[in-house]
């Protein structure tokens, strides 16, 4: 199982970011807990994690009109992390770009 999907890298998360420099958002598996994201984190970016917070989303529900009719459907659910590492030490999400 592949833990860490992506890290978040929106408005919301950066401002967060700017805030509490040692916090970073990702989003994870549905099934991954708590302990399992820590490790995952800690050996793909080599830091010190202290904290976990996690939130499941419901995926949101999308509606279209179109010639042929009324089309529904929902986004898919997710779960995002939000990891604090020690202090002094920082993620660098741009450097493989």
């Amino acid at each position: 199982m592949n833990v860490l999907i992506k890290p978040l890298i929106t408005e919301k998360m950066t401002a967060a970011t700017e805030k509490f420099p040692n916090r970073f958002g990702f989003v994870v598996d549905k099934r991954a807990s708590k302990t399992q994201i820590k490790k995952a984190v800690e050996e793909m970016y080599g830091v010190t994690v202290e904290d976990v917070n996690t939130m499941n989303y419901l995926g949101k529900l999308k509606v279209r009109y179109t010639k042929t009719g009324y089309i529904s459907g929902r986004k898919n659910s997710f779960k995002k992390a939000i990891v604090q590492v020690a202090d002094g030490q920082t993620i660098d999400f741009y450097s493989n770009i």
